[in-house]
């Protein structure tokens, strides 16, 4: 039951398959035309949770989608300075834009404004909006290595999202039997089916934690732990478990394993980047480090709560995950859940275990249709 009611409540926080491709539409045409009227060898491609399949909708009804690019242009370091390169990019993503208008073409992006690190062309009228990342090859750790820009940062930071799409799929069997068997059906390589066209238990778990992060922070964003680091900490202590439920809380036990501290200081790897850290402003916050220790307690307390709920019922065990996952959601996931108990009950499927916990196996006792008509006949009593 705890399994089920989570994965219908996070399957609800998916992008609609629609505007998952309309979003896919508007990037790549933003990258065809970048490369073609660019002047540069250019590429656009997804990164962070829309590259890994654990997008979840945004908490109000009149947010937005935030979708990730990196726009990488073959360009050396030495031949470049960041806010060159931030300013370039943003130039031609400015240029795109008047061609767009000019063109009398209604689909284009209303705005491209600047942010510390990206371009964000928006798209009110859909509910999304790209974040274009500009970036230039980082020769030191090819092939997929980047190197980006930080308004805040003299240094160039480095990246590599496509290993860490790689590494990701690796910390899964569940999920690259997945992968293999969307690109068998569609007839092309494992490399090029996105991780977002599936969903494993490792990607709902993701979610799972990003979408209880996300409302408890709802009113304090500044300190909310970033997503990346939930993203890392969670595939790190994965270890393969297919049920939902045991799988978020068995690795919420082992997420502290996977936090270092190095000389004073804490310290998350980026497991394709070993010189990014994930955990980097901890050190220069302190409160955004004990944010994530009281989130921590906070969700592994309610998985604890409806360990010992779940013998009470179905309305309980709701009602509790509600407070802490929103009502919505929840609500929804109950009712499909208990459409599922009827199902099962009338066509005879479900069975009680020993334990008195209700199974669809062999094994068990048939739980009996339930007719609600009492234990009399007599409609007099």
């Amino acid at each position: 039951m705890l399994s089920m009611l989570l994965d219908g409540a996070v399957e609800t926080l998916d992008i609609a398959p629609h505007l998952q491709q309309l979003a896919v539409e508007r990037y790549e045409e933003v990258g065809s035309w970048l490369a073609e009227h660019g002047g540069y060898r250019c590429r656009i491609y997804p990164q962070g949770s829309f590259r890994l399949g654990t997008v979840v909708r945004p908490d109000s009804r009149t947010g937005e989608y935030d979708i990730d690019l990196v726009c990488w242009l073959l360009i050396a370091k030495e031949s470049i300075t960041q806010a060159e390169l931030k300013q370039r990019v943003g130039d031609l993503l400015h240029a795109y834009l008047r061609w767009k208008k000019r063109h009398g073409h209604t689909d284009g992006p209303k705005t491209c404004q600047a942010r510390r690190r990206c371009w964000t062309l928006s798209y009110p009228d859909h509910g999304f909006h790209l974040d274009v990342l500009p970036t230039i090859p980082d020769v030191d750790h090819p092939p997929t290595g980047i190197l980006l820009t930080d308004k805040q940062l003299y240094r160039w930071q480095h990246s590599n999202p496509i290993g860490y799409a790689t590494w990701f799929r690796r910390q899964s069997e569940q999920l690259q039997q997945l992968l293999v068997e969307a690109a068998a059906k569609r007839h092309i390589n494992v490399a090029d089916v996105p991780e977002w066209e599936v969903r494993s238990t490792l990607q709902r778990v993701v979610q799972i934690l990003k979408w209880h992060c996300m409302l408890r922070f709802a009113h304090n964003p500044d300190n909310r732990p970033p997503s990346i680091l939930i993203t890392t900490l969670t595939a790190q202590a994965y270890h393969g478990e297919v049920d939902l439920f045991t799988a978020t809380r068995n690795l919420l036990n082992r997420m502290d394993d996977f936090i270092e501290n190095r000389h004073g200081k804490w310290w998350v790897p980026n497991p394709a980047h070993e010189e990014e850290n994930f955990a980097d402003k901890w050190n220069e916050y302190p409160e955004r480090r004990e944010a994530f220790f009281a989130w921590h307690r906070d969700i592994t307390t309610v998985l604890d709560d409806l360990v010992q709920l779940q013998g009470k019922g179905l309305q309980v065990v709701a009602s509790r995950m509600a407070e802490s996952f929103g009502p919505d959601a929840v609500q929804l996931s109950a009712q499909r859940y208990g459409d599922w108990l009827r199902r099962q009950t009338e066509s005879g499927a479900l069975r009680m275990t020993g334990t008195g916990l209700l199974t669809t196996t062999v094994a068990g006792t048939p739980v009996r249709r339930h007719t609600f008509h009492g234990q009399h006949t007599d409609p007099r009593g």
